[in-house]
């Protein structure tokens, strides 16, 4: 008897359908990008929101099926040409800074983040100051383009002005 495939998916399961990070996943389904449903303390995605989310047999295709009752297409075939989306991650760390002065920059670059983006995904941003090492590291995921912009502003602010 063959077997089903599973009606709700983990989120390490879907990492690792996907090749992705499990961490990179549940970034999907907080940014909304993903639907899922938590339970408890975990997140279940329903297959159909999975194989919508990754263009399988669940996502309506240009000739409007649905794919709904069950049967996988043909494997090894090609995705069909269209956008793809990249996502940068980068960490930062930045050594010799105190605690007021940390303060100071973390704000500046959460400040830069808060507003709308052009392609319409927030940057998210997290820093974690040690102050028995002096550093603070800054943790940022989000387009490539913006990414970029804030490391360019990180930049800036430690190496032309201590005093952010």
């Amino acid at each position: 008897m063959p077997e089903h495939p599973p009606e709700y998916f983990s989120v390490e399961q879907v990492a690792e359908l996907l090749g992705l990070h499990v961490r990179t996943v549940r970034g999907y389904v907080r940014d909304g990008r993903l639907r899922a449903t938590r339970i408890g303390k975990q997140y279940r995605i329903a297959r159909r929101d999975f194989e919508s989310f990754a263009g399988g047999p669940g996502s309506d295709g240009p000739d409007g099926a649905d794919g709904a009752d069950g049967a996988s297409g043909s494997e090894g075939t090609p995705p069909a040409p269209g956008p793809l989306h990249a996502e940068a991650s980068a960490v930062v760390q930045i050594d010799g800074i105190g605690l007021r002065e940390a303060a100071r920059l973390s704000n500046t670059l959460l400040a830069a983040v808060s507003g709308p983006r052009g392609g319409g995904v927030p940057l998210r941003i997290e820093t974690l100051h040690n102050e028995e090492r002096s550093t603070l590291k800054v943790i940022v995921l989000g387009a490539p383009a913006d990414t970029a912009e804030l490391l360019l502003l990180v930049h800036t602010l430690t190496t032309e002005n201590r005093h952010v």
